[in-house]
């Protein structure tokens, strides 16, 4: 007997499609006077992030409509093919700012770390799911998933881009460590890699002069411009802002305000009440994913639900982090407002995915539907089974 699923949850997605919209205004504020004066068009980049939102909410739309269960028999393909993407970087990836974090097919960019990050994510999902208890054991369960964490990690800063290997990291352990690996397993790891870590600083010397620069908390060095530019933004837009469009900020005085430091900009032309309202949206949307993890039919749903649910709160509390000067700087965007391509694509994408996971729960049953079944077989749920090897 087939049963539909339920209704999606609609707080998620209208949060993601605000989100989605604000961006378009903020952006092209941000960006309006660096492209008249590079693209002589104060509207080139409002153009492109239009086209780059619009395929973003058509990716939504793929992950909302392709049942979720699915991933479960592509995700160790879809990694190989991000680790593949990853190396042929290194090779014919276009250099910007010393790193090498692009590829380009004719005009069209794509930045591999976005995808390999929700990979990972993917990945460890489904391993997780399906080797449930297995993943206490050190050999064949914890190892198989870090060698996978570790390969995608050091491949990303070795671009480089310390920032966002740092975060896939993070993410990566904090799904292990909720999914039911060993504490002590994770804590042997950190210690392991902790003498790495710091070899890795040590290579770049900008990157110890961004530590200095936010232990000692002043401003005064070349490598905080950007940051005391920012609170500026912060100190000019006061409690209501000072518009839409009137920023001085973007002028010429905080360098990219468009990509990492929107926040700054969003918070300069609305003011407190901008910043709460997207830190309330964001905070939301946090509360919604993790009750879909809640209500989810099978570990993979639940699991999957969280792991995307973290990666888009934590990047969007770091980013405003960063701006208010809480956090070191780095270049991560904020997810649906920053300027980008490939970030908010497979943001979207992985957004669809959790409204699909959200429609298979009893969150919002269809009138007359009977209790949820499988998402896939279209049968009744039935638990996890089999503890074979699966890497």
């Amino acid at each position: 007997m087939r049963i539909r699923r339920n209704h999606i949850d609609l707080p998620s997605f209208v949060i993601v499609l605000f989100l989605l919209v604000v961006s378009v205004g903020v952006v092209y504020s941000a960006s309006a006077e660096i492209a008249l004066k590079k693209m002589n068009r104060m509207d080139y980049f409002l153009d492109l992030h239009a086209i780059k939102v619009l395929l973003s909410i058509a990716a939504l739309f793929v992950g909302l409509t392709v049942p979720y269960s699915m991933y479960k028999r592509f995700t160790k393909l879809a990694l190989l093919l991000a680790v593949g993407f990853l190396l042929v970087t290194f090779v014919l990836g276009g250099e910007t700012k010393g790193a090498v974090r692009w590829l380009r097919f004719g005009g069209i960019g794509f930045q591999p770390s976005e995808f390999a990050k929700y990979a990972l994510m993917f990945h460890l999902s489904m391993l997780l799911a399906t080797k449930g208890e297995l993943m206490e054991d050190f050999r064949q369960g914890y190892l198989p998933a870090m060698i996978w964490v570790g390969l995608v990690t050091v491949l990303v800063m070795l671009q480089p881009n310390f920032s966002t290997g740092s975060m896939i990291a993070l993410l990566s352990m904090t799904i292990l460590f909720i999914g039911g690996v060993r504490l002590k397993h994770l804590l042997l790891t950190v210690l392991a890699v902790l003498p790495l870590f710091a070899g890795y600083l040590l290579m770049a010397p900008y990157r110890l002069e961004r530590m200095r620069s936010f232990i000692a908390g002043h401003s005064d060095g070349r490598m905080s411009h950007q940051l005391l530019q920012g609170l500026i933004g912060f100190a000019n837009g006061g409690i209501f802002g000072v518009g839409p469009g009137e920023s001085r900020q973007r002028d010429f005085f905080l360098p990219e305000p468009h990509n990492d430091f929107v926040f700054s900009i969003l918070g300069e032309e609305y003011g407190l009440v901008g910043t709460l309202v997207i830190t309330a949206a964001f905070l939301v949307l946090m509360f919604r994913g993790f009750k879909i993890a809640k209500f989810a039919k099978d570990d993979f749903g639940r699991l999957l639900a969280i792991a995307i649910t973290s990666t888009i709160t934590l990047y969007a509390l770091v980013n405003s982090g960063v701006a208010l000067g809480l956090l070191p700087t780095t270049g991560l965007p904020m997810p649906f407002i920053s300027y980008g391509g490939t970030s908010l694509i497979f943001s979207g994408f992985a957004v669809g995915v959790l409204l699909n996971i959200s429609a298979y729960t009893d969150m919002h049953p269809r009138a007359g539907i009977l209790p949820i079944v499988d998402p896939q077989s279209e049968g009744p749920l039935q638990p996890e089974s089999g503890l074979g090897k699966v890497y």
